[in-house]
């Protein structure tokens, strides 16, 4: 699935990068606690999350995470948006709650994470 069509199923605002948006993702991972996105996640996915702050950019950073969809319309102040274009990731904001998006995605046929154990 590209980045162009999650925007599209989700109704999402695009933030930052939209000359990324057709970039390719097999899996996807809803989470706020960025420790569990630390720990679990292992491969380049779309994080949705409802946590607006650095840690979630630095967090995507560090897992080479393609992507980024703020839920229940929450959208970062400017510094954030600065920090997620210094790292080339894309960032959207939909109106939806992250158990709806997750269900939308999911529907439409983008998998979960895969979930390591360390």
């Amino acid at each position: 699935m590209t980045l162009k069509e999650v925007q599209l199923l989700l109704d999402a605002e695009i933030l930052w990068g939209e000359k990324f948006l057709n970039r390719e993702i097999k899996t996807a991972f809803a989470c706020d606690l960025m420790s569990d996105v630390l720990a679990f996640v292992d491969d380049k996915t779309l994080l949705l999350t409802g946590l607006v702050n650095s840690h979630t950019i630095r967090t995507a950073e560090m897992m080479d995470i393609a992507a980024i969809v703020f839920v229940r319309g929450k959208s970062p102040e400017e510094e954030i948006i600065k920090l997620a274009e210094e790292n080339e990731i894309v960032i959207m904001s939909t109106k939806y709650i992250m158990y709806v998006s997750s269900g939308i995605l999911y529907s439409k046929g983008l998998k979960g994470a895969n979930i390591i154990h360390k």
